[in-house]
């Protein structure tokens, strides 16, 4: 046997387990790992597609919410699963791409304990505040907290946009305190009995009370308005020059999960979540924008995300201690 032939005869060998386990796969319920908490639009936009995934893998899919930490208590219990095919999880831009570089955990890099499966979905976030604040632009939130120091809450559940905030203190000389939450959930409670006046989260968890009015928008991060609040403008338009990149969610399996399963997977959502119907039902509504796209195409793209992420970090001045 030639040197060729017998290097094809071992690599065969090394594959032929994950072939033989990809072909009985599964044969017991996949968990899925939501980082963002229950009622979070992740969260809800992951269960609608198990309900449907499931019956195309021929298994069960189920959702486990990891929340904390924007993202990386769930990054980390997946990272941290057995790389079997039976745990997947969806997380935040943050906890992959900012994290790592403004916040690193010893001993946990997601870059290299998580395997990119599939971007999800980009979601447009939006800067809103209570009716109650009666404020309906930045200026007005600026002289609204001047006039009441050390009152105003905010959450945010990515850093860019926390970033934001506090370059917006410093420049107004105002004192806009950050307070965390779990899930989107909690945040929206804490904003209906005004205990929290402003949130920077996804434009789909707070539309309705938009058009109700009892939340004001300010202003949605991305390139252009969205179609679901015409009205309120860009983070550019109302003169914050610096790009607000739109956040995104995607599908990752701990790092040694064999590819056929993983292939798999991404195929099965690719199939649910690009059906019109399951758009209409489940994505226009909240302002989700399906990318779903191969597990290459997604490596391929965080890298990239990477690079940009540390360039932002580093142009805002406000972590001196990042190179």
């Amino acid at each position: 046997m030639s040197g060729c032939c017998r290097i094809l005869a071992l690599l065969v060998l090394a594959l032929a387990p994950q072939f033989a386990a990809a072909q009985d796969w599964p044969n017991r319920p996949i968990r899925v790992i939501a980082s963002q908490g229950a009622g979070g639009l992740s969260d809800v936009w992951m269960r609608a597609v198990a309900d449907e995934l499931g019956p195309i893998l021929g298994g069960t899919v189920i959702i486990e919410d990891r929340a904390g930490a924007a993202g990386t208590i769930g990054a980390r219990a997946c990272g941290d699963a057995a790389p079997d095919g039976y745990t997947f999880c969806i997380i935040s831009t943050e906890a992959m791409v900012t994290n790592p570089v403004i916040n690193p955990v010893p001993g946990f890099e997601p870059m290299k304990v998580l395997t990119p499966v599939t971007k999800a979905f980009y979601l447009q976030q939006v800067f809103a505040v209570t009716a109650q604040t009666n404020v309906k632009t930045f200026d007005a939130l600026a002289a609204l907290a001047k006039a009441k120091p050390k009152t105003l809450n905010y959450m945010s559940a990515s850093l860019t946009k926390t970033a934001f905030v506090e370059e917006f203190n410093r420049k107004h000389g105002i004192d806009l305190q950050r307070v965390p939450f779990k899930g989107g959930g909690d945040a929206i409670n804490s904003m209906m009995t005004n205990t929290t006046q402003i949130a920077i989260f996804g434009i789909g968890n707070l539309i309705q009370l938009i058009r109700d009015g009892k939340i004001v928008g300010l202003a949605v991060d991305g390139d252009a308005r969205s179609p679901l609040a015409p009205d309120i403008p860009t983070f550019k338009e109302t003169g914050y020059t610096r790009h607000l990149a739109a956040t995104f969610f995607g599908i990752y399996a701990p790092t040694g999960t064999p590819r056929p399963m993983i292939d798999k997977f991404q195929a099965g959502v690719a199939k649910v979540a690009s059906n019109p119907e399951f758009q209409k039902r489940h994505m226009v509504g909240r302002a989700l924008a399906p990318v779903l796209n191969t597990p290459d195409e997604f490596a391929k793209q965080l890298e990239q995300e990477r690079v940009e992420a540390l360039e932002a970090i580093k142009a805002s001045g406000l972590y001196p201690n990042i190179k």
